[in-house]
């Protein structure tokens, strides 16, 4: 009687009711230009992340690692030409002038070292490649391909591609100052193309990954989001075959968009690819309450209630279901909180908000907005509950077959799962239609790789690094990482140290070995510290105290797991040969790399937590340990059988995984409940457990066909996004939401009968 009551005032004053929602929803919406987009990776670490800390310790030591990397690369085959050389020698020039860069490596400004009678003279490899001989060029590139320095990371083995790396120091400002450097850069490879038509150009790096990780965020919420607006609306008028139903539904979710939006903008937060798709979740959830309220108006009106008393039922019989449902969704959503990535934060907390949003414009602006349009229900929406009526029927007498069919469907799926790798690439988180994904894939296949492990090797004293004993300790562990066969390139201090050696003994190759003496090896790197021309210093290498080293491995194409195995070989190496260096790896791969078992880790705490609530809600509302109890296995189960079509399709999730079951279980329970609630009601009714069943297809077994395909068609639009997370995410969430309805529908009315039999 309170909600009849309710609802009548609201349609007494609906006009009051719009005017009231549209002021508070305009009064939010103002803080929509707050929000701000950013394009540093780093947003999705924590702060307290220890690989980051390790990670920005090592930064601090030495030097940040903020760079870009471009390759040249010639079509006719070779870049030991005066034309190519030329070319990366502009490039390099150019290079320093890039707005905050700190320092420039190239095959042409490479600090080649040799001797000159007693002296040692170091100087650029390559100055005003246009003046060279051919004997010139001979020469360079025996150097280059034989410098164990840069074969392999500025210039290829093969010679077909050289690399010219700069690193930048970044400003407070740091999204404004990758806009900066990369429209740069964009401009200068511009200017370079056509001044040599014949050279290919390729760009990547962590500041141009920065750049994309802005562009994808920003064609995510200005693609994505118009195309699931229209994809709803569309489905809802073929599903309602009604259009006025259809506008107020359309309206609301303005309504709830607005709002949830602008309250994100009033806090001012910052949105980023992994969490761009809040409107668009948002919308999708949103929808599926006023669908149930409205297929029951609906139903009402056909069943010859005028437009008011069948709003004012509907709004009884919905109108608790669709609270629970909002909590519980919301509850899965709050669960993110857990996340060790601090985007998945605001995911969870702003779709939460506009779940709860969704759920007071379901019960105030809905109804006023239905009493207003002149609603009219249509012959054809009969055909839907006729459907549903032969559905019941076929389900109640296959139902013994159904349940052992569901149940060998669960098994075979389920073993699945073990398929599954939880690894990450880094460089394959964005599709090929961005340029940053082509250029990085080409620079992969025919420069050096990407992904970097970064040791810093103590001494354990001030001026340690040139004792014999370290130096040979370091050479041993950059010769192991060096026979490891998923590793191209390994930069070490031992190797400047050895071909210093040399050098000093007339550039003789019998000489190119550590120095013994450890006086003679300080001399040695004094002399070459001086002979360093400006930009060139081994600041990066070298702690200030010259009581480390930095050793960097460079793997092709790794995957998060390999490159964690990988660590955890060279600690089993360091234990038994350098137990002073045995620290694991740093480096932004290696942050990267543990990213999505930290966050899995987390989550499963936050989703059990989720799930515990979820459950103690479930029993509490159906009044029924058992009822209770068994309303879990149609929301636990499609999890586990879309991991497992997952396991035998793809075999590996990341990041995204490790979110998904907290973020599907709050929406999949939403229709066990309203299809549960309606059982119970039939069965308090006086109604066996078969005729119960019957009248819950016959009721709400339409919204759930309706809300279902909303939910999958809005999130199979994440499957469109470049962004590997979104697109993940979106196509586990569609498919655990399409098996959630199958047990629903199949599972879920076999398992009622079969507890209830004694009852009916």
């Amino acid at each position: 009687m309170q909600l009849e009551r309710y609802t009548a005032v609201i349609l007494r004053y609906r006009w009051l009711v719009v005017a009231l929602t549209t002021l508070v929803m305009l009064a939010l919406t103002a803080g929509v230009r707050f929000i701000t987009v950013t394009n540093d990776y780093r947003i999705l670490f924590g702060e307290d992340n220890p690989q980051l800390l390790a990670f920005d310790a090592l930064e601090n030591t030495y030097s940040a690692s903020n760079a870009a990397l471009i390759a040249i690369a010639p079509r006719d085959g070779s870049v030991f030409t005066r034309e190519a050389l030329g070319a990366v020698e502009e490039l390099t020039e150019a290079a320093w002038r890039a707005p905050y860069s700190s320092r420039v490596n190239s095959l042409t400004n490479y600090t080649h070292s040799e001797a000159l009678d007693d002296d040692l003279v170091v100087a650029p490899l390559v100055d005003d490649a246009s003046s060279l001989s051919d004997a010139d060029v001979v020469r360079i590139e025996k150097i280059a391909l034989d410098a164990i320095e840069i074969a392999g990371r500025l210039v290829s083995h093969d010679g077909r591609t050289a690399g010219v790396a700069i690193n930048f120091i970044l400003p407070e400002n740091h999204d404004q100052a990758v806009i900066e450097i990369t429209d740069y850069l964009n401009s200068v490879l511009s200017q370079a193309r056509t001044s040599h038509p014949d050279i290919d150009y390729y760009m990547t790096g962590d500041v141009v990954m920065n750049r994309t990780f802005a562009d994808v965020t920003k064609n995510d919420m200005e693609t994505l989001t118009p195309v699931v607006f229209l994809i709803i609306v569309g489905a809802t008028i073929l599903l309602l075959r009604s259009i006025l139903s259809t506008l107020a539904i359309v309206a609301m979710l303005v309504f709830v968009i607005n709002t949830a939006m602008g309250f994100a903008g009033w806090n001012g937060v910052v949105f980023s690819p992994t969490n761009a798709g809040v409107p668009i979740i948002v919308m999708v959830i949103a929808i599926a309450d006023s669908i149930h309220v409205v297929t029951s108006v609906l139903l009402g009106m056909r069943r010859g209630l005028d437009r008011n008393a069948a709003i004012v039922e509907s709004i009884r019989i919905n109108a608790y279901p669709v609270f629970i449902t909002s909590v519980t969704t919301a509850i899965g959503f709050l669960s993110l909180n857990a996340s060790d990535s601090p985007p998945f934060h605001v995911l969870g907390n702003y779709v939460a908000f506009g779940v709860l949003c969704a759920l007071v414009y379901t019960m105030t602006l809905l109804p006023a907005l239905l009493s207003i349009l002149p609603l009219r229900a249509s012959s054809a929406q009969s055909k839907g509950t006729a459907f549903f009526d032969r559905f019941a029927d076929f389900v109640i007498a296959r139902r013994k077959f159904l349940l052992w069919f569901v149940t060998a469907v669960v098994v075979v799926l389920i073993l699945g799962v073990p398929r599954i790798e939880l690894s990450d690439n880094m460089a394959q988180y964005f599709d090929d239609r961005y340029e940053f994904r082509r250029d990085t894939d080409y620079i992969i296949d025919n420069l050096t790789g990407l992904d970097k492990l970064e040791y810093s090797l103590s001494a354990g004293r001030e001026g340690g690094i040139t004792d014999p004993d370290y130096l040979r300790q370091v050479d041993a562990f950059a010769e192991w990482y060096r026979e490891q066969p998923e590793v191209t390139h390994v930069q070490a201090f031992s190797d400047i140290m050895k071909r210093l050696n040399k050098n000093m003994h007339g550039d003789d190759p019998a000489f190119y070995r550590l120095p013994k003496d450890p006086d003679l090896a300080a001399q040695y790197l004094l002399l070459y510290e001086f002979s360093l021309p400006f930009g060139s210093d081994l600041n990066d290498r070298i702690d200030v105290a010259k009581s480390a080293t930095r050793l960097s491995v460079v793997t092709k194409n790794a995957w998060s797991r390999d490159l964690r195995e990988l660590d955890k070989r060279a600690q089993v190496w360091l234990q038994a040969n350098a137990p002073a260096f045995a620290n694991e790896a740093s480096g932004l791969s290696i942050v990267f790399a543990h990213l999505s078992l930290r966050n899995i880790n987390s989550m499963l705490r936050g989703t059990i937590t989720a799930m515990a609530l979820i459950s103690f809600i479930l029993i509490w509302i159906f009044k029924s340990v058992r009822v209770g109890l068994l309303s879990l296995l149609p929301n636990f189960i499609p999890a586990i059988m879309s991991f497992g079509l997952w396991g035998y399709l793809v075999g590996h999730v990341g990041i995204a995984s490790s979110v998904v079951i907290a973020v599907v279980f709050g929406i999949v329970v939403d229709d066990t409940i309203h299809f549960l609630s309606k059982y119970l009601k039939a069965r308090r009714d006086g109604l066996p457990a078969p005729e119960a069943v019957r009248y819950t297809f016959n009721t709400v077994g339409h919204a759930l066909w309706t809300t279902t395909a909303v939910l999958s068609v809005g999130f199979l639009v994440f499957a469109t996004s470049g962004f590997e997370v979104s697109w993940a995410l979106g196509l586990l969430v569609t498919v655990t939401i399409v098996f959630a309805l199958v047990a629903d529908f199949l599972l879920l009315p076999t398992l009622l009968i079969a507890i209830d039999r004694r009852n009916s």
